[in-house]
C-alpha cells in the first residue's frame, strides 16, 4: 500500500475525543424536532403535501406518492419524536436512521419543496446515523455502559468537516459571476422590497449597499472554511458565522438554514471544544473550574476505541466525498447559464443566486380534430408550486406530460403539449424558456441536455435603484 494511503488510513484512526459528536448530535436533534414542529404549527404539511393535486417527481422517482393527510401528519409527529430520540441518544442507530428515511421521503415527494438546508440536513442526518454518535454521552451508552466511549476516530470529524465546507465553498463559487459581483443581482432586488426594516432599512436605499452586500456574501461564503480551519481566526471567524446568518435569517425567509449553518461550523473547532465551554462558563459564572474526575483525560494518540475507522470506512468515506465534489460541478457538462436552464441547480449548493419569475401557458392540440385548447398551470396547481415550476424547465415537462395524460383519460387524446414559457431573470426583460415549436407530449426527460431549452438572454440585467 502506498505510503501516503496508509497515512490517510492511520490519521482517520487516530483517536480524538468524541464531545464534539455528542454536540452536534444533539443540536442537531433538538434543530430537526423543532423544524418538525414547524411544519405542524403553522399548516404547512396540508400546504406542502396534501392541498396539490399533482407532485412534481425527481428523476427516477417518480414511485414516490404522498400519504393520505392522516398518515402525513402522523409521519411528522413520528420524526419529531425520532429527532428528538436522536438528540438524547435514545435507540440512537435505529432512531437515526429512520428519521433520515423518513424525512427524506418527504423531500421526495415533490420537488417544489425542495430547499438546500433540507438536502444539507438529509446529508448530516445520514452521516450522524452510520458514526459512532450514541457512543459518548447519550443515553443507549447510559443503560449500557459497555458501549461508551471517550475517544472515537477522528475521521468522523474531518469528514463532517469536509461536509460544512463543501456547502460553503461551492455556495461561494456560485456567486462568482457578473450578476452577482457586478449587478449586484438578484440582491439588489431583494434589499430594493426591504427598505422599510428598521435599522437596516434606510441603508438599502444606498446605491453602494447592495454591491457592497454581494461582495461581502461571495467572500465569507468562499473564504469562511480557512478563517474556521485556522485557529488564530478561529473564534472571530465563528462570530461572523453567527452574525452573518442572523442577518440573513432577518432579511430573507430562509427557513432552519441559519440554525443548521451555525451549529455545524462548530465542527471546526477542536473536538474537545464542548469540555472547554463547560469550563469556561463555570469560570465565568463563579463556579471555579471542574473537578479533575469531571473532566475528561486527554486524549492520547495510543488510546484505544471500540469505534474503529477502518480500511474499509475510509474508501467508502472517499467515495462519498467524490459524489459531494461531482454533483455541484455537474453543470460544466451541459454548458450555459446554468441559473437559466436548471441543469445542474439541484444539490449544488447555488444559494440565493437568482430571482426568476416566469409565466407559463400550454398550447394543447388535438391530433384528431385538431381543436385547440389553451391551458394554464392553475388548473392543477397550486400557487406555490406554480411559482416553483414557472422558471424550471424539468418541472414544466413533468406538468406538459401531466396535462397530455389528463386528456387521454378524458377521451380527448392524442394530444399535443407545447409550452409559451415567459421568464424573467434577475430582473431582466421576459425572455422565452422553453422553444414553443417543440411538442413536449413527446420529449423524454433524463440526464442529458435539454435542447428544448433556449439559451439564457444574453444583456446583463437591469441596474435598478431601491425605491
Amino acid at each position: 500500500m502506498p505510503a501516503r494511503v496508509q497515512a490517510w488510513f492511520e490519521l482517520a484512526s487516530r483517536p480524538a475525543d468524541g464531545s464534539w459528536l455528542a454536540a452536534f448530535r444533539v443540536l442537531y436533534g433538538l434543530s430537526m424536532c423543532v423544524s418538525m414542529l414547524r411544519f405542524i404549527a403553522y399548516g404547512w404539511i396540508d400546504d406542502a403535501f396534501v392541498r396539490p393535486q399533482f407532485h412534481f417527481k425527481y428523476w427516477g422517482f417518480g414511485w414516490v406518492e404522498a400519504l393520505p393527510a392522516r398518515e402525513l401528519h402522523a409521519l411528522f409527529w413520528i420524526l419529531a419524536g425520532l429527532a428528538l430520540a436522536v438528540a438524547l441518544g435514545f435507540c440512537f442507530r435505529i432512531s437515526a436512521l429512520l428519521f433520515v428515511a423518513g424525512f427524506s421521503y418527504l423531500q421526495l415527494i415533490d420537488v417544489t419543496t425542495y430547499l438546500n438546508h433540507y438536502y444539507l440536513a438529509s446529508l448530516l442526518g445520514l452521516l450522524l446515523a452510520v458514526s459512532p454518535a450514541q457512543r459518548v454521552f447519550s443515553l443507549d451508552a447510559r443503560l449500557r455502559p459497555r458501549l461508551a466511549e471517550r475517544s472515537l476516530p477522528a475521521g468522523w470529524l474531518y469528514l463532517f468537516r469536509f461536509q460544512v465546507g463543501v456547502v460553503y465553498t461551492f455556495a461561494g463559487i456560485a456567486k462568482a459571476h457578473t450578476d452577482w459581483l457586478i449587478h449586484a443581482q438578484p440582491l439588489r432586488i431583494w434589499l430594493g422590497a426591504r427598505t422599510d426594516l428598521a435599522l437596516l432599512g434606510p441603508l438599502f436605499t444606498y446605491e453602494w449597499a447592495p454591491l457592497m452586500l454581494s461582495w461581502a456574501g461571495f467572500l465569507f461564503d468562499s473564504t469562511i472554511v480557512l478563517w474556521l480551519s485556522w485557529s488564530r481566526t478561529r473564534s472571530l471567524a465563528y462570530l461572523f458565522v453567527v452574525v452573518f446568518h442572523f442577518v440573513t435569517r432577518m432579511l430573507f425567509p430562509i427557513g432552519m438554514f441559519p440554525v443548521i449553518m451555525v451549529f455545524s461550523a462548530l465542527v471546526f473547532f477542536p473536538p474537545d471544544w464542548p469540555w472547554r465551554l463547560v469550563a469556561r462558563a463555570r469560570r465565568l459564572f463563579g463556579a471555579g473550574a471542574p473537578a479533575a474526575s469531571a473532566l475528561p483525560a486527554p486524549v492520547g494518540e495510543s488510546a484505544s476505541t471500540r469505534a474503529r475507522f477502518g480500511r474499509a470506512a475510509v474508501l467508502v468515506a472517499l467515495a462519498y466525498c467524490g459524489v459531494q465534489l461531482l454533483l455541484p460541478l455537474r453543470f460544466l457538462a451541459y454548458g450555459g447559464n446554468v441559473r437559466w436552464h436548471e441543469q445542474g441547480m439541484r444539490f449544488s449548493w447555488r444559494v440565493m443566486v437568482r430571482e426568476k419569475n416566469g409565466s407559463i401557458t400550454y398550447w394543447v392540440r388535438s391530433l384528431r380534430t385538431g381543436r385547440v385548447w389553451e391551458v394554464s398551470p392553475r388548473r392543477y396547481l397550486t400557487r406555490r408550486q406554480e411559482r416553483e415550476m414557472s422558471g424550471q424547465p424539468d418541472l414544466i415537462l413533468q406538468l406538459a406530460h401531466h396535462i397530455r395524460d389528463d386528456f387521454a383519460q378524458r377521451g380527448l387524446g392524442p394530444v399535443e403539449v407545447r409550452a409559451e414559457a415567459l421568464v424573467s431573470l434577475n430582473g431582466r426583460r421576459v425572455a422565452p424558456l422553453i422553444d414553443p415549436n417543440v411538442d413536449l407530449a413527446r420529449v423524454h426527460d433524463g440526464v442529458g441536455r435539454a435542447h428544448w431549452v433556449l439559451s439564457g438572454p444574453p444583456a446583463p440585467p437591469p441596474h435598478t435603484r431601491p425605491i
